[in-house]
């Protein structure tokens, strides 16, 4: 499995958020603002996150930060 985009981040994923892409999204983008991630690259990660469904939504995240 390759790197993500950004490796020092990490987000912790609860079972709770299964099936519930805001939960994820929120932790995700709060953990982006959180490292300094420019506004731009925030949208795009939100972009591609929320252009498909769930399972691509989780494809997404773990593509750019570390998921435990």
């Amino acid at each position: 499995m390759t790197k993500p985009k950004y490796p020092d981040i990490r987000v912790e994923l609860s079972d709770d958020d299964d099936d519930d892409a805001n939960p994820v999204l929120d932790s995700v983008t709060a953990a982006l603002k959180k490292a300094g991630v420019a506004k731009d690259e925030i949208d795009a990660f939100v972009a591609d996150a929320t252009a498909g469904d769930y399972e691509h939504l989780l494809g997404v995240v773990m593509r750019w930060v570390e998921v435990s």
